[in-house]
């Protein structure tokens, strides 16, 4: 049985500030010896999910006996005694802003926005303001504090220009329980997408995604360090040159439904980044030139309530811009 030394005991300096480090300490047993560093806090640590815990490795609040480096994937020995001190969290640096934040559902534990396209998800390089974090810092004001650091309850994310349905937590627990239903793939998520060519209903794509070498901005499935991605083909209408999807994928990576239908030569009509602009098209296909944005939409979400299980279902139909565009491309078909 693992021997664990509790949180900091009143008394402690750390206490006389108000806003405490927890610090836990463990001793690895001979039955725990040989696992993983990260695998091993999340044993003990079930409040903790096991990206926060890498990333309190990675930031230092993480020691391992004997002077040993403490890595994620170091393993742990018998005898070792693992400190974490898991830090208060600490003010978001993005500013509150009274952003138009379209709320489809919202309770005590969570709520579920409609993200319009062209609004980033993320404060980041170039786009300190008008992101979804600074509308949710204004609409929501107790918001998830995870691994030291308080975030507005970001699960999961949308790219720039895709819109549609988004869960957000409210809480830890929630978060927590939310972010363990997507490691386990028991979160349904379905996307609409336009795509060049002839795409098939009932394709699978199983293609590894991960960083371009030679495009920082970009993914690939070529990458020498990928991960596992997998994205279905629910149903398709073919429309002289388009065809006009539903997509379910199993998997959250980073532009993975851009990435797997370029991959197989058939990219997401408007996106820029992987082959989906072009520059002529035939007459009945010319409103796809009007496009600002990939023709990309996450159209339904379903997950359990991270208070009582039941089934949270939600739907949203496809934007003005796109449907606009949909509905010329089929007029145009049925007078060729």
């Amino acid at each position: 049985m693992t021997k664990a030394a509790g949180a900091t005991p009143p008394g402690h300096p750390a206490d006389e500030r108000g806003v405490a480090d927890t610090t836990r300490r463990f001793t690895v047993t001979p039955d725990q010896a040989g696992q993983r560093l990260d695998l091993f806090l999340v044993g003990l640590l079930p409040d903790h999910s096991r990206s926060s815990i890498q990333r309190l490795i990675r930031d230092g609040h993480v020691q391992l006996g004997a002077g040993r480096a403490a890595r994620a994937n170091a393993a742990v020995r018998a005898g070792d005694e693992v400190t974490i001190a898991v830090p208060a969290p600490a003010p978001a640096t993005p500013e509150p802003e009274p952003l138009p934040l379209p709320i489809v559902y919202e309770d005590s534990d969570l709520l579920v926005v409609n993200k319009p396209a062209g609004m980033v998800v993320h404060p980041a390089a170039g786009h300190a303001r008008g992101t979804l974090v600074n509308a949710l810092l204004h609409h929501v004001r107790d918001l998830s504090g995870i691994g030291g650091e308080l975030r507005p309850g970001i699960v999961h994310r949308l790219d720039r220009g895709t819109s549609g349905l988004l869960v957000v937590a409210k809480h830890d627990a929630a978060h927590r329980a939310l972010v363990r239903q997507f490691q386990e793939r028991a979160i349904e998520k379905e996307y609409i997408a336009l795509a060049w060519g002839v795409v098939h209903a009932g394709r699978r794509i199983e293609e590894p995604i991960g960083r371009d070498p030679d495009h920082r901005k970009k993914m690939t499935t070529r990458a020498r360090r990928a991960r596992e991605a997998v994205t279905r083909v629910k149903t398709a209408e073919h429309l002289d040159g388009v065809s006009l999807l539903h997509l379910v994928i199993a998997t959250g990576r980073t532009h993975q439904i851009r990435v797997h239908l370029s991959a197989i030569g058939h990219p997401v009509v408007g996106d820029p980044l992987y082959g989906g602009v072009h520059r002529r098209v035939p007459p009945h296909l010319r409103a796809l030139m009007r496009l600002e944005r990939p023709f990309l939409h996450a159209a339904r979400l379903v997950f359990a309530h991270p208070g009582d299980l039941r089934r949270m279902e939600f739907e949203s139909p496809l934007p003005e811009d796109l449907q606009d565009v949909l509905d010329d491309v089929r007029a145009r078909r049925e007078t060729v």
